[in-house]
């Protein structure tokens, strides 16, 4: 069968509305969200299901102990795209592939910086002009569905 969706990661996410959010526009792409430990909140946490609604515990949720595990479960040629303020190549320069890894990292910190540099060239980010970062809800939603726009045509 092939995959027609993505996999989005939230590395140590921090906000639980931003996690709900994620989740469903996941579940609306029919992409997978991955959760990098240790989380800022709880799985049964009230507001994050509150911002999942209803739609929960229809998303295809995987949780992991740390980013190392995360890549040693997928396959060597999984492609990886990490989000960050730190770089200057746009994702829309991307020609994303189902199955991608869409990378992005705390609200209040992003990505280690280990992670960053080991994935450089692997690195996008969204351009703006004078604001420092978007939530990151919003940010999963820009690159996702330009993912999925991409898949289109």
């Amino acid at each position: 069968m092939r995959q027609t969706g993505f996999n989005v990661v939230l590395v140590e996410p921090e906000i639980p509305p931003n996690t709900g959010n994620v989740g469903r526009l996941c579940l609306a792409t029919g992409s997978t969200l991955h959760l990098v430990k240790p989380l800022g909140f709880s799985l049964d946490d009230r507001q994050l299901k509150r911002a999942g609604l209803d739609y929960w515990s229809e998303i295809d949720l995987r949780l992991w102990d740390s980013f190392g595990d995360l890549r040693n479960g997928q396959p060597s040629d999984a492609r990886y795209f990490f989000l960050t303020t730190k770089t200057k190549r746009a994702y829309f320069g991307v020609k994303f592939k189902p199955g991608d890894f869409l990378v992005f990292g705390r609200e209040t910190k992003g990505l280690p910086e280990k992670l960053l540099a080991a994935n450089e060239e692997a690195s996008v980010t969204i351009p703006m002009r004078s604001a420092r970062s978007l939530n990151l809800a919003t940010a999963v939603a820009i690159v996702l569905f330009e993912a999925v726009r991409q898949q289109q045509t």
